[in-house]
């Protein structure tokens, strides 16, 4: 027999399971108020700025109020994680590669603007009803294609890995102290950097990479062309594997 499970509480709050009690007073919050509060400092402060207190005294409560809502910081972002996602695409007439390489572009968008995800664990399985729904859309939009259950959601993992992998090497570069203490203001300079430090002995197929100027031309360290490179490899990957499954392989 399987052990029996239970959603924390937050979950519940956020799924609208929560039983509800009509005695005593009308609360004064409720969970979408607190996390809105709560992504609204993670925007301006970053993540170290986010406590139950500083939460409490931005939606006007005591500290210890704000615990007839939320149990703990982790629950609070997790609530964060959830609601700061805007709803996904719509992915009705739209053909697979096209939606989910917009799919992919606005997940890690979302990565970007908020910066603070990235300090969050995003690499568990989506739980709540917002993070779920773009799961469903991006499943919805391989439908017809010949691709399983199962490769469909490992289709959708992979390539919200790669938004979240981009995200933070973008976010990453460019809060890098020791890339500005080296003087290092984009990818050109980096190059620079390993041409003078490079010895093609050791490093041939490296030294001769930088030799052909592959990191010459590109203003800053983003270049929008290395995430549409990335993209269009996994893309092509699935088109690769639909194109085995209906040929029966």
């Amino acid at each position: 027999m399987a052990e029996e499970w239970s959603f924390p509480s937050v979950l519940e709050r956020m799924w609208g399971r929560e039983p509800t009690t009509r005695r005593g007073p009308r609360p004064r919050l409720d969970l979408p108020t607190i996390t809105a509060a709560a992504i609204e400092i993670a925007d301006a402060e970053g993540i170290g700025g986010v406590s139950m207190a500083s939460v409490a005294s931005r939606v006007g409560v005591a500290t210890t109020a704000l615990y007839r809502y939320i149990d703990s910081k982790e629950d609070l972002l997790t609530a964060m994680a959830d609601a700061v996602a805007p709803l996904p695409p719509d992915p009705e007439g739209m053909h697979w590669r096209d939606y989910l390489a917009l799919w992919t572009r606005a997940q890690r968008d979302i990565l970007l603007q908020h910066s603070w995800l990235l300090a969050i664990s995003a690499n568990v399985p989506p739980m709540g009803p917002r993070r779920l729904l773009w799961l469903d859309r991006a499943l919805a939009a391989l439908e017809g294609t010949g691709l399983d259950e199962g490769e469909r959601v490992n289709v959708a993992s992979s390539l919200t890995g790669f938004a979240l992998t981009d995200a933070s090497l973008i976010h990453n570069v460019l809060g890098d102290s020791q890339l500005d203490k080296a003087g290092l203001k984009g990818a050109s300079d980096y190059g620079e950097a390993l041409a003078a430090v490079l010895d093609p002995a050791d490093y041939p197929a490296l030294s001769a990479a930088v030799g052909a100027g592959v990191f010459s031309g590109v203003v800053g360290w983003v270049d929008d062309g290395d995430f549409l490179f990335g993209l269009n490899l996994l893309l092509d990957g699935v088109e690769q594997l639909i194109a085995r499954r209906r040929a029966g392989t």
